[in-house]
């Protein structure tokens, strides 16, 4: 059976007597925290040309938070941070089952986009040689070809790594050698990998001048470093204090947020925008990039409707660019940055996998730099066992 193949399979969290379990969480439905499960499951099994993982670290993500709450619903238009979990518009995105992401969100289902793992056992077809790698998971699978952007991201579409373990095709688990700790490794995967498919699709070089905005938070600040790797200019835009830090990371400029950017930066003064915020601010966007600017989005925090003066894009040659699909050179530049220390990581806090609710609840109170990451229990005698007649 493939990833694909879970969707809808509701029986796959149904425990057999005696059979092995994991503990994980599972999201039963859109709406608020009483909808994450910490439950027992089965332990998955790979199938062919899969490997079961043991999920060491597993990052927090706003889109593990928007999928919960029905936000990619065409339906809602506020922005994540005006959000309730007894919003109206969520009420009704959650009553008609408009996830808005590729198809119908596959509830229940785990979710947890990013893990640090290692591989404990492979399926049919697979090197067992690979057994015992720490791994980074690529999160976003090009689902039919790198000629195709059509796309399926881990813990939106199929299981995450809201567990103790997960299975994924054994393509998508990247080998890693680094003296990071797991937590710090956790960090990577949804963050990095949104912020160097921007920088990346967006062709940034040495000679640019790149504002970013949402810089404190956790793509934000994987794009200040991306882009600093990279001998450009950053200029940040983030909350007064968090200024310092990112100032720490590399920025040239730290801009506060809500200041006028037209008013500090001037007309025509950048290259490149990456805005995952978007709101009221994207309409200065437009007005601040030279001829010829690169915009490019992931995400939009403050709010998806946003107001374009169609003149500014086409007299002055913009290219906006949406950023979902990640390119194929994507993940494995990460990992060389990582293994050749060329990037760091910012973990802010971790939490037990069970305290998820805790997590999530401070990770949308915005005080942090960096990322949040979940430990999850440490293996069993018993999941030990299971896993060793996993590879009989």
């Amino acid at each position: 059976m493939s990833i694909t193949n879970l969707l809808g399979d509701k029986e796959r969290f149904k425990l057999a007597a005696n059979q092995a379990s994991m503990k994980a969480v599972v999201t039963m439905a859109n709406g608020g925290y009483e909808q994450l499960n910490y439950t027992d499951v089965p332990i998955p099994s790979p199938a062919a040309g899969e490997v079961l993982v043991q999920v060491l670290a597993a990052g927090v993500n706003n889109t593990e938070i928007n999928t919960r709450l029905g936000w990619y619903s065409s339906k809602v238009t506020k922005g994540t941070e005006a959000l309730s979990d007894s919003d109206d518009e969520l009420t009704d995105a959650a009553e008609e089952l408009d996830g808005g992401w590729n198809e119908q969100t596959p509830f229940p289902f785990i979710q947890g986009t990013d893990c640090c793992g290692r591989i404990v056992a492979v399926g049919e077809g697979v090197d067992p040689a690979r057994i015992g790698e720490r791994i980074l998971i690529r999160s976003c699978i090009r689902s039919e070809s790198w000629d195709s952007l059509e796309n399926i991201w881990m813990a939106s579409d199929f299981d995450g790594a809201f567990a103790q373990f997960v299975r994924i095709t054994a393509t998508e688990a990247f080998a890693i050698e680094s003296d990071w700790t797991d937590a710090e490794l956790g960090t990577i995967p949804c963050a990095y990998g949104t912020a160097e498919n921007m920088v990346h699709r967006c062709k940034v070089g040495a000679s640019d001048h790149v504002l970013v905005a949402g810089a404190s938070g956790g793509v934000g600040s994987a794009v200040v470093q991306l882009v600093k790797r990279r001998g450009a200019k950053v200029t940040a835009i983030v909350g007064k204090d968090k200024m310092a830090e990112v100032k720490a990371l590399g920025a040239d400029e730290v801009i506060e947020r809500n200041a006028n950017l037209v008013e500090v930066l001037g007309q025509k003064s950048v290259d490149v925008v990456i805005d995952n915020v978007a709101g009221d601010a994207f309409t200065q966007m437009s007005e601040i990039m030279k001829r010829g600017g690169r915009y490019a989005s992931s995400g939009a925090i403050a709010g998806p409707m946003v107001t374009l003066d169609m003149r500014n894009f086409y007299l002055k040659d913009l290219t906006f660019i949406g950023c979902t699909a990640w390119d194929e050179s994507v993940f494995p530049n990460l990992v060389g940055y990582i293994e050749r220390g060329e990037i760091k990581p910012l973990l802010a806090k971790t939490f037990p996998l069970e305290q998820i609710v805790d997590a999530q609840k401070e990770f949308t109170e915005k005080k942090h730099v960096g990322k949040f990451v979940l430990l999850p229990p440490e293996m069993t005698p018993e999941q030990q066992q299971a896993i060793e007649q996993l590879k009989d």
